[in-house]
């Protein structure tokens, strides 16, 4: 099928609707590698969905930016080696291909990549309007079901679509190199599927629970996203992976664990960025040298 058009990048202003919205701002030339997603309202959870998504809410979000892929592992590895991230990823064979996306990591490992970068990890409230757009789809490509033709899901060949990991424990499958699906809302990848990501806010068993801090304007749920969070102990991952079936890879479904991710999981991640931040980083970019260039001392 063909990739839904990504929509108008108008923002959109709060009006009556959401009083306290400030001005919306456009949408400028993204940074390298991501995509803006325009202000305006969007319907967030579901009425008939699982009872962690409920209930549907239209809730008005800024602009904001999202990584078009998930972190890679080469990416974080990078990172690492210079040293602006921690020693994390995947606990098995065949995880470690440059451009599958990082598995295994911890939320503060991500959260810290992220800062890193000159970005950070999305809300959840921004990562599921990425996934759905403003008008309530139930996928990144609309109400149709998730299939291995448009993400990487457990189907009825296995998990991983039936491919198989190289090594050990082969029928535990394995993430795809990333964008190996079309791109859909806002020219994202893998938004379902492929690998769960973390997002930043602390989990709420549901929105009604939740309340206010998951209502209005740019909300970031719990405590306003800030640590510790009385109450709270678990953050949230979104969008399914290479592992489940399509249930779990819409754009509603919410999974909760434990931000040292103890016991292990294999989540990855990627990156947002606000107006600012992506200003930051068009400016980092226009004044760095050539790739391949000399510093002065040769």
């Amino acid at each position: 099928m063909s990739p839904p058009a990504p929509g108008s990048l108008t923002p959109v202003a709060g009006g009556a609707e959401f009083p306290g919205a400030p001005a919306p701002l456009a949408c400028e030339g993204g940074p390298a590698g991501m995509a803006c997603v325009p202000a305006g309202p969007f319907l967030r959870g579901s009425d008939d969905g699982p009872e962690h998504a409920r209930p549907a809410a239209r809730v008005w979000l800024q602009t904001y930016y999202m990584d078009l892929n998930e972190v890679t592992y080469a990416e974080y590895k990078a990172c690492v080696k210079a040293r602006k991230c921690d020693p994390s990823g995947p606990g098995y064979t065949d995880f470690d291909r440059p451009r599958q996306p990082i598995n295994g990591i911890r939320w503060f490992d991500a959260d810290k990549y992220c800062r890193a970068m000159g970005k950070q990890l999305p809300t959840e409230a921004q990562w599921e309007k990425a996934a759905r757009g403003p008008d309530g789809a139930l996928h990144p490509w609309g109400d149709e079901p998730a299939t291995c033709e448009r993400a990487i899901i457990k189907d009825g060949s296995g998990r991983s679509c039936g491919v198989k990991k190289l090594y050990s424990k082969p029928d535990t499958g394995r993430p795809f190199e990333v964008g190996s699906r079309p791109a859909y809302r806002y020219g994202l990848y893998d938004m379902a599927g492929n690998s769960w990501e973390w997002v930043a806010d602390w989990y709420a068993k549901d929105y009604a629970t939740c309340g206010a801090e998951c209502a209005g304007v740019d909300p970031r749920g719990p405590c306003g996203g800030a640590e510790p969070c009385t109450g709270y102990r678990r953050k949230i991952v979104r969008g399914g992976s290479w592992y489940w079936d399509a249930a779990h890879a819409t754009a509603i479904y919410r999974r909760s664990h434990y931000p040292e991710n103890q016991p292990f999981h294999h989540f990855g991640f990627r990156c947002a960025a606000s107006p600012e931040q992506a200003a930051g980083l068009r400016a980092a970019a226009s004044t760095a040298p050539p790739a391949g260039a000399s510093s002065p001392g040769g």
